[in-house]
């Protein structure tokens, strides 16, 4: 397993590709409610906000440079530890929608991110998620300084 040292610069971050780059806090997407994500009501069901918001946060990794294949080449795993979802008012199938996806807290053990999946604007859902970072035994590792 790779050593990790917290006065790494990003680009030296197991998982990330480019040296010297500014780290993305922010990021939105944009999808098409598709037909299997609904209930026969034609409302996406509450479990598929959670794929939505994995997918943002993907992305958001993606955008900093990031990859899960190096990540998990090198031992490391992210790994859901919270997750809190309040949801205020549906969405459909074909409905276009923008989920958002904001670093809200770096500790030396967690990432949390706040969530909102919006309509026209519109606030549909917010959620946060805790994420931890671990190695392939399962035990905890430190967020190298830097990463998203």
């Amino acid at each position: 397993m790779p050593e990790m040292n917290f006065e790494q610069k990003p680009g030296d971050i197991p998982g990330r590709k480019q040296k010297e780059m500014e780290i993305m806090r922010d990021f939105t997407m944009e999808l098409r409610v598709r037909y299997t994500e609904c209930d026969p009501m034609r409302v996406v069901h509450h479990s598929k906000y959670f794929v939505y918001f994995e997918m943002a946060r993907t992305e958001l990794f993606r955008a900093n440079g990031g990859s899960h294949d190096q990540l998990e080449r090198d031992g490391l795993f992210f790994v859901v530890v919270r997750a809190d979802c309040h949801y205020i008012k549906p969405a459909h199938y074909d409905d276009l929608i923008q989920v958002s996806i904001h670093v809200e807290k770096v500790t030396r053990a967690k990432i949390v991110h706040r969530y909102e999946v919006r309509r026209d604007g519109e606030l549909l859902t917010e959620a946060h998620i805790t994420l931890a970072l671990i190695d392939r035994d399962g035990k905890i590792q430190l967020i190298p300084k830097g990463m998203t």
